[in-house]
């Protein structure tokens, strides 16, 4: 089906004026066509939902409207004011950024944080009556419950975002871009964030909102824009959309649903008993046996991987155990984990797993070093043939081995994650937020293969915030709460409600 069978004819044009146009946009980076001919505009008082898979050129595009980069070719314009390759340049026209981890200064205070770069002075000396005022006139409209003398390395993730549109409200900004901004939040937060979305619609404020999460796009967005391997695919009232058609634009083709198969459970390869750790899990007990998916879900803060560190050895617990086919692990060491047979896809691949300045194959045998070794020397052939089996095997896109990994893609830096235990064959997998920030065709593929690695009889610990994920891929969910387990519930007792109600009271 083509894009324009996906979108219906546009109705009779009685849209809002455009304050940001972008026309004909070129970028290119060595080797690298990252938009070409693309055109984007957003419109006032509207959110513009900016989707594609990873790769799909969003990311330039946003550089772009936030004056880090300049087309080679095109132009931007808002309100009929050119927008030069210079942040200065976009928050004086009315471009405001926020960015999936918020760029504010800790040790300064909110009210700071909010006016910063335009601190109002009186006879050169800096008015801190006026920055109090100011900052608490932009408060007023998006986070009232802030004080403006708080210091912002205080603040939750989701109030640091808030303090984040506030500085926007205080610079008239007229377009406020969010990129990926609910990736930390809880649902309660993600509720908050988007009413204050709402409350700046209203108010004639122009919203590019990215996401990879299709829910969150059809709850908020009035317009849905679709860039695929650097070009434009189309533009379209949300109402002339659904998920099918949204997906489709993203990955040109049909993606398919995961259906979990029957299959045989085997013996116990993961006992967890009375585990504790204080202030943080209070005597946790499970079992996960060879062939079985269990999935842990809760809010944020539950302490959810909190136990995933504690069982992998990153972190002490003070009382309780942790076994492999019967044999009780070393506490609070890695490697005896890695040796045990326990393999570990931590929820922030970027500081947590990968090296991003080393390359792929490097970072595919991390893990393998006591096996490519000898006598302190790398064994340089059988790494490539490693490197280059896992590659193939997860299909994961590099132009080489040898290529840096921070420039893949999101969820091919996953698939690299993914790889470097694989390789290892490890007895239990322990995979924390595992499609957590990459595109739905990224994300169909690592499901399918938590399948795949069950039905070959690896034991999978699944921890996610995503319910339809959840799901989907498990046999058994075991719902955290303020660090115990509040319930463990079979694949036919476990629903949406039924897991945020002892999410949230159990």
């Amino acid at each position: 089906m083509s894009v324009a069978e996906l979108i219906a004819p546009p109705v009779p044009d009685r849209a809002p004026r455009s304050v940001l146009v972008a026309r004909g946009i070129t970028k290119s980076f060595p080797g690298v066509l990252a938009l070409d001919n693309v055109d984007f505009d957003v419109r006032e008082g509207e959110v513009t939902a900016l989707l594609g898979e990873n790769g799909a050129g969003k990311s330039t595009l946003i550089k772009m409207m936030a004056g880090f980069y300049a087309p080679d070719s095109g132009a931007i314009e808002v309100d009929g004011v050119a927008l030069h390759a210079d942040p200065s340049s976009a928050h004086h026209i009315g471009v405001a950024t926020i960015h999936q981890d918020a760029h504010l200064v800790p040790a300064m205070s909110v009210a700071e944080n909010i006016m910063l770069g335009r601190w109002p002075t009186r006879y050169g000396w800096l008015n801190m009556k006026r920055q109090r005022e100011k900052a608490s006139a932009a408060l007023a409209r998006v986070a009232p419950h802030l004080h403006p003398s708080t210091p912002a390395g205080r603040l939750s993730s989701a109030d640091q975002q808030l303090v984040e549109i506030a500085r926007a409200i205080s610079e008239d900004s007229k377009v406020l871009i969010m990129d990926e901004p609910t990736t930390s939040l809880s649902p309660p937060e993600i509720d908050r964030l988007f009413a204050v979305v709402e409350d700046l619609k209203r108010k004639g404020m122009s919203i590019v909102f990215v996401s990879h999460w299709l829910e969150e796009v059809f709850r908020i967005a009035d317009r849905v824009t679709v860039l695929r391997d650097g070009r434009l695919v189309g533009s379209a009232p949300i109402s002339q959309l659904d998920h099918d058609k949204v997906i489709r634009m993203m990955v040109g083709r049909e993606v398919r649903s995961t259906v979990l198969t029957e299959r045989p459970i085997g013996d116990v390869v993961m006992r967890v008993s009375n585990l504790s750790r204080e202030n943080v899990l209070d005597n946790i007990s499970f079992e996960v046996r060879a062939g079985e998916i269990v999935g842990i879900s809760g809010l944020v803060g539950a302490g959810r991987s909190e136990l995933a560190s504690c069982i992998f050895g990153i972190d002490p617990y003070d009382s309780g155990s942790v076994e492999i086919g019967g044999e009780a692990i070393r506490p609070n060491d890695p490697r005896a984990a890695i040796e045990a047979g326990i393999g570990l896809v931590p929820e922030d691949r970027r500081r947590q797993a990968l090296v991003g300045l080393m390359s792929v194959k490097s970072n595919v045998t991390l893990s393998l070093l006591d096996r490519i070794a000898s006598f302190g020397f790398l064994n340089m052939a059988k790494e490539q043939e490693i490197a280059d089996r896992e590659i193939r095997a997860l299909a994961v896109k590099t132009a080489s081995s040898k290529t840096r990994v921070s420039t893949l893609s999101g969820g091919n830096q996953q698939k690299v994650v993914l790889a470097r235990w694989l390789a290892r064959k490890p007895k239990l997998l322990i995979l924390d937020e595992p499609t957590k920030g990459i595109d739905v065709g990224a994300k169909s593929e690592i499901s399918e293969l938590i399948l795949r690695l069950a039905e070959g009889g690896m034991a999978i610990l699944l921890i996610s915030s995503e319910l339809p994920e959840i799901l989907t891929l498990t046999d058994r969910v075991l719902v955290m709460r303020s660090g115990r387990i509040s319930a463990s519930l079979t694949r036919e007792e476990a629903t949406s409600e039924t897991i945020m109600s002892f999410a949230t009271t159990g």
